[in-house]
């Protein structure tokens, strides 16, 4: 059966990075482990409190998963909205706060890092060329390519972006850098709406900190569950 417009019953939550691939580090916290502990965080608020939806994980453990993989769980699974978490890491150690990014293209040099560092992943997958359409993360050329396949779900990813930076800025108290867009593969290849969070920095101490305890990765976590809360009920408030 195809995906209906108006429903959000199925949520693909991907927890960035995994295994072999650690993703950033700070200075005790790797990517890969807070991006786990929040994705099924998120996924048990959305199970207990909002009965009749169905939510996959790409990852539930430590293990290494390709970024066409996670697109193809998502597809095959036909999500109405797919969710990924990463943290983030620039080299100025004072900057901290969340955004969150939807595919498009972007001329931003910044925005264009962050897509650049998620996207180099794939050069750790066997014949790479092959799977990823000859995708290289450092060629502008390749990053033009990309920007038209998610036009047609951008609109609904946006909606979604806005009300996660906004539960995050008003309710969480954390600094929000607000929606972005970048060219992400992981985001380029789901046919749905789809949106990638970066939850925090890891190369800011205090945020580092907060990310590593039990009570910040709750709150970003019920940020994220109210904004799918609120985004489901606009959607299915048009039927």
């Amino acid at each position: 059966s195809e995906r209906a417009d108006n429903v959000v019953d199925t949520v693909v939550i991907d927890a960035g990075h995994g295994g072999k691939d650690p993703g950033t580090k700070g200075v005790f916290l790797k990517e890969k482990d807070v991006a786990l502990r929040i994705a099924l965080k998120v996924g048990s608020y959305i199970e207990k409190n909002i009965p009749g939806v169905k939510v996959i994980y790409t990852r539930k453990d430590d293990r290494y998963l390709p970024l066409d993989e996670r697109a193809a769980i998502a597809n095959k699974n036909k999500a109405d909205l797919f969710i990924c978490i990463h943290a983030n890491a620039i080299w100025k150690p004072e900057i901290n706060g969340t955004e969150t990014y939807v595919m498009g293209l972007s001329r931003s040099v910044g925005n264009l890092e962050v897509a650049k560092r998620e996207n180099s992943v794939i050069l750790l997958d066997d014949n790479y060329e092959e799977r990823y359409e000859g995708f290289d993360p450092n060629s502008p050329e390749s990053n033009i390519l990309f920007s038209i396949a998610q036009g047609a779900f951008q609109e609904s990813s946006l909606k979604f972006a806005g009300k996660v930076e906004r539960e995050f800025k008003s309710r969480v108290g954390r600094r929000s850098h607000g929606v972005k867009q970048a060219n992400f593969w992981v985001l380029w290849r789901t046919a749905m709406p789809s949106v990638l969070i970066e939850v925090g920095f890891l190369t800011n101490l205090k945020e580092e900190k907060f990310l590593n305890e039990e009570s910040g990765q709750n709150l970003i976590a019920s940020g994220i569950y109210r904004a799918f809360k609120e985004y489901k009920k606009q959607v299915e408030s048009i039927n």
